[in-house]
């Protein structure tokens, strides 16, 4: 497959993510940070009506902004994918077919299990892998660093196992 686009320098991108992060986390101009999981736990509690809780006062002006910041990703990546004409819609991707199969239940029974267990850890964590890699790995917060470093380990073992060749492949 042709690419139809060229992809954006590394290095370019690296200097516009810097800048996106000096403005979000400037005290005059919005002084937060970037990062995204506190918006899950934010919106499943004003959906549920659970605005008067300690945990939803705590994560309230957090909340409210990464779930800003969330709803513009998705709008961003949507947008970017039409532009580049695209944009699919796939339940099961292909490089799951090739190792995983076309088990439509066993995709959506992995993906929940994964997307559980990374809330889960982010909300452990404190922070998000956004806000723990990006927002404090540029600020070379010791915490972000161990955690940037055991996500990566992580996510070498766990694509290692998961994504083993089926025997009869």
């Amino acid at each position: 497959m042709e690419e139809k686009y060229k992809p954006l320098p590394w290095l370019w991108a690296g200097i516009l993510l810097s800048i996106l992060n000096v403005i979000i986390a400037n005290v005059h101009l919005s002084d937060r940070l970037i990062g995204v999981s506190a918006a899950y736990p934010y919106f499943s509690g004003l959906l549920a009506g659970l605005t008067d809780t300690a945990y939803m006062q705590k994560i309230a002006k957090s909340g409210l902004w990464e779930l800003y910041l969330l709803s513009g990703v998705i709008a961003g990546a949507f947008l970017s994918a039409v532009i580049r004409k695209d944009f699919r819609v796939r339940l099961i991707p292909e490089r799951w077919r090739e190792v995983k199969g076309e088990s439509r239940t066993k995709r959506i029974f992995w993906a929940f299990i994964g997307g559980f267990l990374l809330l889960t850890g982010a909300r452990l964590a404190g922070g998000c892998t956004s806000g723990h890699v990006l927002s404090g790995g540029m600020q070379l917060a010791i915490s972000s660093l161990v955690f940037g470093a055991c996500m990566f380990i992580s996510l070498l073992i766990t694509g290692k196992f998961f994504y083993r060749r089926r025997k009869n492949a």
